[in-house]
């Protein structure tokens, strides 16, 4: 064999052996790359193959976060993509680059508009997701949240506050329904409507743990409403079941007992999870606090239980006669988002989105408008009973209600005149000494009205 052919064959040989090795080296891989932006943050969600090790520093002139995953390589996919200005428009990123394909070990380059804070972390596989690592951009600069206004001076009359939370949000979509109905746009949707609502309505007012399309912690959301001083937590989600048979929107409280239900004890377990999906991680879902604290949180949850269960009926009773009810009464169940001691909170299941028929309603704005409409009534229903103290609602209701007279029309029912007129079917009742739901056309109506 020639010196030439020997040289060549050796040349060949070392280039295949060193492919071989470039690619050996890279044994994990970024399969997609998504982005959330929050008011408080900005969230990158690294779908990878495996976890990985990975390091992160910042550098200045210009503003640079770097993000070093050895023996990792990037997909096609996510190499491809092209962020547009508007999907970074609410973010500290100005552009995204990642290091050469060739090379064994990934470097994504974030080209910051301002200064930010990182925080990363790696999510074992849950639900639909698998291993993923998490990046934070907590802003620092001028577009950094502004400080949590301080607790509202004691006034002689302030607005009853109600905080909305839609469930889900961001990288944790919630139930998927036919047609690609998913969860978390249906109930910020509803979520919305029925803040409109209610702050069109003189002394009351809402507050959205969320506004847009990213996730929160559950406990978080009860410390927004906690610091808005909340008189009430109302969480909205859209149901889910293993059969496309199962109908009907419910309403929950705490149990402090677990689960009423075999639909309840499922429901339950699959909404706390969701804090897995979002981004706590390996922290247990279980109560942290020592036996003394644990002991005092079940003596303040008990006291706020039998109102959560009292405004959760109200609100089912409101919705029935527009939509159809899984079940009658209020069900129990172990909901994080519920756990808040100081605050009557329930958990409103608006329909089965794996329903197909209930699917295509909860997409339907009118519908999303009608039980936006459902949930105040019912909740307006329950604070004309309960006024909060030093409310001017409770002067309202403490100076007395004037009656309202109403002529039956053609088609009028009971439940129907309930809801118009934001009163109890058995108020309506005890009023007018009816022994049953029956109406004539003509007949007036005594209604309890507001002064």
């Amino acid at each position: 064999m020639s010196l030439r052919r020997y040289l060549m064959i050796n040349w060949v040989l070392a280039a295949v052996l060193a492919s071989f090795t470039s690619i050996a080296a890279a044994t994990s891989a970024v399969e997609n790359i998504r982005i959330h932006a929050a008011p408080e943050k900005t969230r990158l969600v690294f779908d990878i193959s495996e976890p990985i090790e990975h390091t992160l520093f910042l550098l200045e002139n210009p503003r640079r976060l770097v993000i070093d995953m050895p023996a990792t390589a990037l997909k096609p996919a996510p190499r491809k993509q092209r962020w547009r200005a508007s999907d970074l428009s609410d973010t500290d990123i100005d552009k995204i680059r990642f290091s050469s394909a060739k090379q064994a070990d990934l470097r994504v380059v974030l080209e910051l508009s301002d200064a930010v804070k990182p925080r990363s972390f790696l999510l074992k596989p849950v639900a639909q997701y698998g291993n993923r690592l998490v990046v934070d951009l907590f802003p620092q600069g001028k577009n950094a949240p502004a400080a949590a206004p301080p607790p509202v001076a004691a006034r002689s009359l302030r607005d009853i506050v109600i905080a909305i939370d839609p469930g889900h949000g961001g990288d944790d979509p919630g139930a998927i329904g036919p047609g690609r109905t998913y969860e978390k746009t249906v109930v910020l949707a509803i979520a919305k409507v029925l803040a409109k609502k209610i702050n069109a309505e003189p002394g009351f007012k809402a507050v959205l743990t969320r506004g847009g399309d990213y996730y929160l912690a559950h406990r978080k959301r009860t410390d927004l409403a906690r610091e808005r001083q909340a008189d009430a937590f109302l969480s909205i989600h859209a149901d889910a079941w293993k059969t496309p048979d199962a109908s009907g929107a419910s309403v929950f409280a705490i149990s402090e007992r677990g689960a009423t239900s075999e639909t309840a004890r499922w429901i339950a377990e699959k909404e706390n999870r969701a804090d897995l999906i979002g981004g706590v991680g390996s922290v247990s879902l279980d109560d942290k606090d020592d036996v003394l604290a644990s002991v005092l949180l079940d003596l303040s949850m008990t006291a706020s239980l039998g109102a959560s269960l009292e405004m959760g009926q109200a609100v089912l009773d409101a919705i029935a006669p527009i939509n159809k009810l899984h079940k009658k009464r209020v069900e129990q169940a172990s909901f994080i988002v519920l756990k808040s001691p100081d605050i009557p909170s329930i958990l409103i299941e608006t329909g089965f989105i794996s329903n197909p028929g209930e699917a295509k309603k909860l997409r339907s704005s009118r519908h999303q408008n009608q039980m936006a409409q459902a949930i105040f009534d019912g909740v307006y229903q329950y604070f004309s009973t309960r006024p909060p103290e030093g409310t001017a609602f409770a002067a309202q209701v403490s100076q007395g209600q004037k009656m309202i007279d109403y002529t039956i029309q053609g088609g009028d029912t009971l439940s129907e005149i309930a809801v118009r007129f934001r009163v109890s079917q058995k108020a309506l009742k005890t009023t007018n000494a009816l022994k049953n739901d029956r109406l004539k056309v003509g007949q007036v109506l005594k209604i309890p009205g507001r002064s």
